[in-house]
């Protein structure tokens, strides 16, 4: 195996956490704050706290393995949406059981569904955490020139 292949199985590999994050997050939801706001709500806020704590670990893991450039940072992304939509399609049908509809139901934003918005965030998180990460190419702004010093 090429070195940057083994570079992508370990962010391939690192894409399993994730599933134990959405697990906990979902409990959290069914056990705690779920059964004291409605339905959409609870989903909503689901996706918000969801998207907090891939924020977190998604950070880490760029820290800790750092992607080569910009496209592999992005093929990170993009290969962490493909491996979540297929879990969730693939699990939620054979597994849960849902029908097709109800797992499609989640993509609807018009009824008040973030699903997509959490998917977006996965796809998106490793290339902007590549980028806040690099200081010369970062989207953070410049320090300020020192005092008596012109800009």
């Amino acid at each position: 195996m090429r070195p940057a292949e083994a570079v992508m199985v370990r962010y391939l590999l690192a894409w399993i956490p994730m599933l134990f994050i959405a697990v906990a997050n979902g409990a959290l939801r069914e056990g705690g704050y779920g059964p004291l706001m409605s339905e959409p709500r609870a989903h909503q806020l689901s996706t918000l706290i969801g998207m907090l704590l891939f924020a977190v670990y998604i950070r880490v893991v760029v820290r800790r393995w750092r992607p080569a450039s910009e496209r592999q940072a992005i093929g990170v992304g993009l290969a962490w949406l493909a491996l979540t939509v297929a879990f969730e399609f693939l699990f939620g049908h054979y597994v849960a059981g849902h029908d097709w509809s109800r797992l499609l139901a989640d993509y609807d934003l018009l009824a008040g569904r973030l699903w997509v918005v959490l998917l977006a965030w996965i796809a998106l998180a490793p290339y902007l955490f590549y980028r806040l990460s690099d200081p010369a190419r970062g989207l953070r702004t410049p320090p300020p020139p020192p005092p008596g010093r012109p800009g």
